[in-house]
């Protein structure tokens, strides 16, 4: 359900991630412009102790999610992606550690479109 929303809100719900807290310990590496909208590096880091997932969303992609990665047996929440951007948009990082969920967000100027764009 997560990976069919078309907005923000509606993927954060479908991940269980009805509510967010900021934190420092999520970090999101995100460029401030991309050149290529279809090739953007996004680079995910959580420091927050039993860290389970991790999920990237773009706020004004056709479908919100775009990546999810699990974690399991202590594996290290690191995750780094190519995803497509169709225009300038946020970008946000959630990682679920127990039954809470973290955000990271960074803008990202988008040149040439990768959506179709």
């Amino acid at each position: 359900a997560a990976f069919e929303a078309k907005d923000t809100p509606a993927a954060l719900k479908g991940l269980g991630a009805a509510t967010t807290a900021e934190s420092k310990d999520l970090l999101l590496k995100v460029p401030d412009i991309a050149e290529n909208g279809a090739v953007v590096p996004v680079d995910v880091i959580s420091n927050i102790p039993n860290t389970t997932s991790i999920a990237i969303l773009v706020d004004k992609n056709p479908t919100a999610l775009s990546a999810l990665f699990s974690f399991a047996n202590g594996a290290v929440p690191e995750v780094s992606a190519r995803i497509k951007m169709g225009q300038t948009s946020l970008v946000k990082a959630v990682a679920k550690a127990g039954d809470k969920y973290y955000i990271a967000q960074k803008e990202c100027k988008v040149t040439v479109g990768g959506c179709g764009g």
